[in-house]
């Protein structure tokens, strides 16, 4: 079927639960007006449908091809095209800086665009994707000569770019790399080593890719103190000549197919420091940390396109009578859409499509403020919540992200299981969003480890103040007093982490991934509740879409009812401690 925004759900997100339109009265985004904004996700609307969805199957079915000769990669049919279009249209430029030729929109603006994009082709995303957080990353700590040299071309689409880290000895523990960087004459340094698993490291969309490498200088620390970062293009400024930068091979990958998933070998090859000497976790943190919110609306959208494809199905296919007597009496059985368990399994994944992308336009709204609001403290309290959620974004979309496509192919029963429907390819390609960018245990532990206690708790201390200041200016909020049960829960295992984790760190291993589940869950419970007293509103009004709004009221029912009161077993789990996961000894596991 083909792809349908979800403009509507944007539209009540943005200008009644979340007041987005009130972003162009900062100076920063003093053009993002409510129309501009509306024109904007109407065209990304029909780019995805119309041009970026046909690209998908014929993408999955013949993947990128690598010539060992010329050390050359060929996207799929139509990926070119399809990009160029994206290109043409001012995509890759939206929320760029506008001194370098971007245009200076919110960051929320290109949150939605992303869902839209992976909606309908994940692999072809990338490209760009990645391209943005090079361009932030060069943005915040490259010099003036490699701003001027590097920034127009990425942020118009003509360049693309990379992000080098992971390396065939070590992935997350980054002190291990072994890539090396001599300094040359000229300021430049020779860059020798090898990458693995690096999106878009070689393909034919552009003429040059700029890879951001990490790599150890002379002498350095043999620890992350000890990480430079390197801007390495593939076509060298100035001479145009190849630089010692090629391909190696591609990864068999069981999805994703069309995105090119390179071993990347530097061979001498040139590059430029970007930030200081052993600074480079640093400056490479500013592309993972947007790179990894990146990954969480690649999991909304896959969820989105899961749903579409699962209630398109169950609305026609017809299967069996209604438990409560025939509601297609003319035809030979009812759609499977009537069977109560086939609309569980869709509650689930509009409720859960819903409130994900209520989280991910919050934290986006935060991110704009962050930067753009005249008052200090507001930027301050935005980027705490920012910084806190955005493990909670990653993780959580693309867990959810995966179940919704899981859940979606089980609607379609056995056709689901057939590359006739594409449910199959979505679950494919969406479960390497919960592993790259730092996988869901890795951010889990990057939220208990750091985050929690960051600036002495100010950063959690700001989400309950989100929470609380809800609570008091709308007594009337549905679901309080649940809502309210889980924000305790919450606290409780925050203080319980305060209390037991210093003192045990693996207390702390134990803990995360259930803790960023049980954030995740409140603070979605906390933008239900106010979704649904924003539709109850606007209904007693007599305001807005009457069926949307009904909708939602039904809907926050589902989840406050069916999916919030698994915090109860998420804090039991987490106040359990260890023991249970640590007591094993080493002859028990195989017996």
């Amino acid at each position: 079927m083909q792809y349908q925004a979800p403009l509507n759900d944007i539209r009540f997100l943005l200008n009644d639960v979340l007041d987005v339109g009130k972003l162009h009265e900062l100076e920063t985004y003093a053009d993002a007006t409510p129309d501009l904004i509306d024109a904007v996700i109407e065209e990304a609307a029909k780019l995805a449908a119309e041009v970026i969805q046909p690209t998908n199957k014929v993408g999955d079915q013949q993947g990128c091809q690598f010539d060992p000769r010329t050390k050359e990669v060929t996207t799929p049919d139509g990926f070119k095209a399809a990009y160029q279009r994206f290109v043409e249209g001012g995509w890759t430029a939206l929320d760029a800086p506008i001194e370098f030729g971007g245009q200076g929109l919110p960051h929320t603006l290109k949150f939605i665009v992303d869902e839209m994009v992976c909606s309908t082709n994940l692999s072809l995303g990338m490209y760009p994707g990645l391209t943005h957080g090079a361009i932030s990353a060069i943005h915040a700590h490259g010099s003036d000569e490699l701003k001027r040299t590097y920034l127009e071309k990425l942020i118009s689409g003509e360049w693309t770019g990379t992000m080098c880290l992971t390396e065939p000895q070590c992935g997350t523990d980054l002190g291990l790399i072994r890539t090396k960087a001599t300094p040359n004459d000229d300021g430049s340094y020779a860059i020798e080593g090898t990458k693995i698993w690096i999106t878009g490291g070689e393909h034919d969309l552009v003429d040059n890719i700029v890879h951001l490498v990490l790599a150890k200088l002379p002498g350095a620390p043999n620890t992350t103190k000890g990480i430079s970062l390197f801007a390495v293009p593939k076509i060298l400024p100035g001479d145009g000549d190849r630089n010692l930068a090629f391909c190696g091979g591609l990864e068999h990958k069981m999805g994703i197919k069309g995105s090119a998933t390179c071993v990347m070998n530097f061979e001498g090859a040139t590059g430029w420091l970007v930030g200081e000497p052993n600074d480079g976790m640093r400056a490479m943190f500013t592309m993972m940390n947007e790179a990894r919110l990146m990954v969480g609306m690649q999991g909304l959208g896959l969820a989105e396109m899961a749903y579409q494809e699962s209630l398109g199905f169950a609305r026609e296919r017809l299967q069996s009578r209604s438990l409560s007597g025939a509601k297609n009496p003319d035809g030979p059985a009812d759609p499977i859409i009537v069977h109560p368990d086939v609309r569980r399994m869709l509650m689930r994944q509009k409720v859960l499509n819903e409130g994900m992308r209520a989280l991910a336009l919050f934290t986006g709204q935060q991110l704009d403020l962050s930067v753009a609001h005249t008052d200090a403290s507001v930027r301050e309290n935005a980027d705490d919540l920012v910084q806190l959620l955005t493990p909670v974004v990653k993780s959580f979309l693309t867990d959810e992200g995966s179940n919704n496509s899981n859940i979606g192919l089980q609607v379609l029963g056995g056709s689901g299981f057939t590359t006739d429907w594409p449910l199959e390819q979505l679950v494919r390609d969406g479960r390497i969003a919960r592993i790259y960018e730092g996988t869901n245990g890795i951010q889990a532990m990057d939220l208990v480890g750091r985050k929690l206690s960051l600036k002495g708790g100010q950063l959690v201390r700001a989400l309950f103040g989100e929470f609380s200041g809800f609570l008091k200016d709308a007594p009337a909020a549905p679901y309080r007093d649940e809502l309210t049960a889980a924000i305790k829960r919450l606290e409780q295992a925050t203080v319980w982490l305060a209390t037991n984790a210093p003192n045990d760190p693996e207390q702390a291993g134990a803990a995360a991934t259930p803790y960023l589940r049980l954030m995740a869950l409140t603070t979605i419970g906390y933008l239900w509740s106010k979704m649904a007293h924003v539709a109850q509103a606007q209904l007693d009004a007599g305001n807005g879409n009457t069926a949307l709004l009904e909708g939602k009221r039904v809907s926050a029912r589902f989840y406050f009812e069916k999916l919030l009161p698994e915090t109860e077993w998420l804090l039991a789990d987490i106040t359990s401690g260890k023991a249970a996961i640590m007591d094993l000894n080493d002859e028990h596991w195989a017996v």
